[in-house]
């Protein structure tokens, strides 16, 4: 029997990520705290077989997979007042009439954080060892290369120029500190003095691609980032430069950065791209200057853990009355993921 200070909570998500998320001792957290019901899974807020458990409902455990939560979901679930995403970004599932109706956001997305970030760090030191060239090279000769050829090869003092002090980004360049990189950072949002804190140079975009052997995408896919890269600035990076996306595909003129890598002018490492996933016929999967993986970056397999201890240490602080340490706000969606 539930505890009359256990909330009723329904999980709303795709079940094929609840067992990952929520392993057997996290499962047992969730059902300690919450009057929770592990077999159902709402993936239909019209489902006639919810409505019962809907009806009650305070929480709402999401994650991927979830439909949109707008009016209609109030209205089946009119006791709602806290949402514990256990996923990223909330920006897609998040209607306006749940801001406007006060329901409390909490996000795991800086769990989700981590794992782009670790991605992002191994790719920047491997591009910087020119590991991906290296490898089409010694598949096609079967020799090793020359001192010749690996003259410009090296991370000892590499340019990395980061876009966007976003978690990720921040993220980011704590994994950077301990590597002899020469680190800086555009984020029309972040001063001199915070960026000092972070031990990067702030610089313009346009100074950042004109510097920069190694130029990573963190910022949000929100209107103002819609192209940031286009053709003129995809041009300032220098020849031989590497551009890595783990971001969004908008973030890049698709047709701008197809054309750079045909040239072999640049090359790019891309978890994301646009469209997503590429069709079937595009170049970029089979240039060599090119490392394309299916938006793989973010939680993966036993990552996805880390998600759902996020989720069930906020659904622990809503029972005893503390607030939550990962409450998303209505004006961060102007600015984040």
């Amino acid at each position: 029997m539930p505890s009359p200070q256990q909330p009723r909570a329904v999980f709303a998500m795709d079940p094929v990520h609840l067992p990952l998320l929520f392993p057997p001792p996290l499962m047992a957290r969730l059902q300690q705290a919450a009057d929770l019901d592990p077999e159902l899974v709402v993936q239909d807020f019209a489902d006639p077989a919810a409505a019962p458990a809907l009806s009650q409902a305070e929480v709402l455990i999401t994650g991927w997979g979830c439909p949109h939560l707008d009016a209609d979901v109030l209205a089946a679930a009119p006791r709602l007042r806290t949402v514990l995403h256990a996923a990223g970004s909330v920006r897609s599932l998040v209607g306006e009439a749940l801001w406007q109706g006060g329901v409390t956001v909490v996000s795991a997305v800086t769990g989700n954080a981590l794992p782009v970030a670790e991605y992002t760090l191994a790719m920047i030191l491997l591009a910087g060892k020119d590991t991906f060239a290296h490898r089409e090279h010694f598949r096609g000769t079967h020799t090793y290369p020359s001192p010749t050829e690996t003259a410009d090869t090296g991370n000892l003092g590499r340019r990395v120029g980061i876009i966007g002090a976003s978690r990720v980004g921040r993220r980011l360049l704590e994994l950077l500190r301990p590597f002899d990189l020469a680190v800086s950072l555009y984020d029309p949002y972040v001063n001199a003095t915070e960026a000092a804190a972070l031990g990067v140079e702030l610089l313009s975009l346009e100074g950042l691609l004109d510097t920069s052997d190694i130029v990573s995408l963190h910022a949000p896919d929100i209107p103002e980032t819609y192209r940031m890269l286009d053709r003129d600035r995809l041009a300032l990076i220098k020849d031989g430069g590497v551009l890595i996306n783990t971001s969004r595909g908008a973030l890049v003129d698709p047709v701008a950065l197809t054309d750079e890598l045909l040239s072999g002018r640049l090359s790019a490492v891309l978890d994301v791209t646009e469209p997503e996933p590429l069709p079937a016929g595009s170049p970029l999967y089979n240039l060599p200057n090119v490392f394309l993986t299916p938006h793989i970056a973010g939680s993966l397999g036993n990552e996805l853990e880390r998600l759902g201890r996020i989720v069930s240490d906020e659904l622990e602080r809503l029972v005893a009355g503390l607030p939550p340490v990962h409450e998303v706000s209505h004006a961060d969606m102007t600015r984040v993921a």
